[in-house]
Formats: C-alpha cells, structure tokens, sequence
C-alpha cells in the first residue's frame, strides 16, 4: 500500500503529504484498497467452508469502513449498544450481528432482541437468565452460545490474551455445559451456538490449531447430551506484521481453524485487526528537536491520546518519514506532548536525517488507533482520511475545541 515516489509517501495513488497539507496533522489515513484486499483474501481462505465473517467493530468504528464492508456482505462483532447501532446505520445486516462481552446490560440486551440479532455470546450463567427475562418480557425467542474458556496460551501480550483460566472472558469447558444443559430448559432461549475467542494478536497457529481440536471434543459431548448447534464462532486474534513478526497467513489460519471442526456446522470469524490494522498510519509531524545529555527526542504532535497502544501495551510501530531527505541517519526517542512518561512512540529508533515541521507516518494504526484514542490533556481527536485510487476524502472531521 506504501510506497515512495520522488522522495515523497504515496498511500496507492494519493501523496500523504499533500494531504498532511490540507488536511493539518495529526490525521489518520486509511486505503481502501487495502482494505478489500484483506477481506477478501480472508473470505477466500474459508471459501471451502460454510462461514460468516463479523468484523470486531471495537478495532476501527468509523461508519464509512463500515459501509464499505456492509457493502461486501460482512457481518459484525459487537460488544455495546452503540456499536450495534452504528452496525445497523451502516447498512450491516442484524442476522450477521454477534455480540459479545462480559458485561451486557438489560437495555443493550432489550436493544438486541427487538433488532433480532443472529445470537449472543454468554458469558455467564446470570447472564444467560438475565437475556431469558428480557427475552420473555419482549416475547422473544433469544439465540445464544456460550463462550468458552479453552485454557490455550495464545503467546500474545498478557493484556489481549483471553483464553486463560484466570481471564475474565467466557468459562471453562464444565461450567458452560452446565449453562447448556440449564439453557435447554428455558423457553424464551434458543442454544445455537458455541463461541470462543483466544487472543488478539497471534502470530502462532498450533494456537489455532489446539482450540480447533478442544472444540471439536467439546461438540461431541455436547451432541450426546442433545445439544445441537448450528455455529461454530471460533472468534478472531489473526496477527499483522507490525515488526519482525513471523505471521501468519489467511490460508494457514482456515487450515489450523478447520482441521478438527465438524463439517456440518457455519463457522462464524471475528477478525478486526487482520481487516484493518495494515490499512492505516497516524500522521503527526515534528514541532521540536530537543538534544539532552542523555537522549535525543523528536517531539511530535500526535499523542498518546490519539495512539495509546505504545504506552499500555509497549507496541511497536514502524515509523518512517513522510519526504525522505539525504543525509545520516541518527537515533531518537519519538515523543508525544502529553503530560506523562509514557507518551512515547518509539525508544532509540534510527531514523533518516529529520527537521522540524517535517511530517512522519506511524504505520499499522488502522486498528486500536482511533477507536483508543480520547481527549486527555483536552485535546481534540484528530481527522481520518480515506484514500479511494487517485483521490482521498475526510471521512470524520477533525474534533474542534
């Protein structure tokens, strides 16, 4: 998607800096050709399989990404009232609709029921009453899976791992059985499904692979309770390379995936980052080349609170100049104006040769970026910007004070 030409970044077509020009930074920047290449190389991988893909809102919400991949047919993977709302707005079709989450409240519930959304993911016996209760004041028939919790270390930082014992998110192999056996019996709830979700960020497939074989067990037993399901949700967590990552691809994630699976069932992916991560930089430029005894920092005026992966998961993004320029290259901490320590993008990161009122590109920010970001410090949320072959569009205004 990245490339330069004349010394200058072009996104496809379209020259970052002209953009930076009018546009003023910081700003996000997102192809869209990028986009629907990742789609449909993920699309394709399962083309042997009967399967739905919901896209995780939470990893990038902005309603024209998701009017393109309503476009597409795409579902959605949603965790709150307003992601549903918006899904619906943009055109996603409510019977592709999955929502998950530890903590669905009653009015989330009621707002899901009367759309009539394909299912919810339980995440807990009071829950699954809680959805009955609900379901039989609206008189709805509720569709659920449970979300298991299959023990697999997924290997990805301990903040996006979710398939531990001592993780927050679904539960374990026993007690979700006897939330089925329990569901079975309530008349305003249908068992449809059975969910799980291991991590985000995973860049190993035996990962994959392992919870691909624990599930299939797991059917069995449920089978011979007569428990039947129509879905297999086997989530998302599909790594990008950010850095020296050896990653997976499409194809080798649908095989690790269906390996095991029974054939007879949908299965249903919840990629976020895989569709969007790759497709998008934050812009930022240099306000200041500050040189100390101890360090040499390019202050920047993107911050933490516009890209806050660097300092709660100490991500790495690659970070390269906007117009390249001749001479030696030299390290620098790459430092935001926010008022905390953490407001750092990178750590003694070798750069090309720099000047104030330069611009830079932090790339792979077209997942967690925005959707992260906030006001601290005050400081407005910056535009995003969507590149469409030769021409690009503002497609939320940057937020005025």
């Amino acid at each position: 998607m990245l490339k330069y030409k004349n010394n200058l970044l072009f996104i496809d077509d379209v020259s970052v800096f002209d953009a930076a020009v009018k546009v003023g930074t910081p700003f996000y920047i997102y192809g869209k050709k990028k986009l629907l290449e990742n789609y449909k190389a993920l699309d394709g991988a399962f083309s042997k399989a009967k399967h739905i893909i919901c896209y995780a809102v939470k990893a990038n919400e902005n309603p024209h990404i998701l009017k393109i991949l309503a476009e597409k047919g795409c579902g959605v993977d949603i965790v709150s009232v307003g992601e549903l709302n918006l899904a619906v707005s943009c055109g996603i079709n409510p019977k592709k609709i999955v929502f998950a989450g530890v903590g669905k409240t009653d009015d989330e519930i009621t707002e899901a029921l009367k759309k009539d959304i394909l299912m919810f993911n339980v995440e807990s016996v009071p829950e699954l009453f809680r959805i009955d209760k609900i379901a039989k004041s609206l008189g709805k028939i509720a569709r659920i899976s449970f979300r298991v919790n299959p023990d697999i270390n997924a290997k990805t930082h301990p903040h996006i791992t979710t398939g531990l014992p001592h993780n927050k998110f679904g539960l374990c192999f026993e007690e979700a059985f006897e939330g089925y056996l329990l569901a079975k019996e309530l008349k305003n709830i249908k068992i449809v499904g059975l969910h799980l979700h291991i991590g985000s960020q995973i860049t190993d497939k035996d990962s994959f692979e392992l919870a691909s074989k624990k599930v299939s067990g797991y059917i069995k037993k449920l089978s011979a309770a007569k428990i039947k399901l129509r879905y297999i949700d086997m989530g998302g967590g599909l790594g990008i390379k950010y850095n020296d990552e050896k990653i997976i691809t499409p194809a080798e994630y649908a095989k690790a995936v269906m390996s095991n699976l029974p054939k007879n069932h949908t299965i249903i992916l919840e990629p976020g980052r895989f569709i969007v991560g790759d497709t998008g930089i934050l812009v930022t430029k240099i306000i200041y080349i500050k040189k100390t005894s101890k360090k040499n920092f390019l202050i920047v005026d993107a911050g933490m609170n516009d890209l806050v992966r660097p300092a709660i998961y100490g991500a790495y993004h690659d970070i390269i100049p906007v117009a390249l320029r001749e001479g030696e290259k030299h390290n620098w901490d790459i430092a935001g104006p926010i008022c905390e320590s953490s407001d750092i993008f990178a750590k003694d990161r070798q750069m090309p040769k720099v000047s104030e009122g330069d611009c830079l590109a932090i790339l792979c920010t077209g997942a967690y970026g925005y959707s992260m970001s906030s006001n601290y410090n005050m400081r407005p949320r910056p535009a995003e910007v969507l590149v469409e072959g030769k021409k690009w569009r503002v497609i939320r205004c940057r937020e005025k004070l």
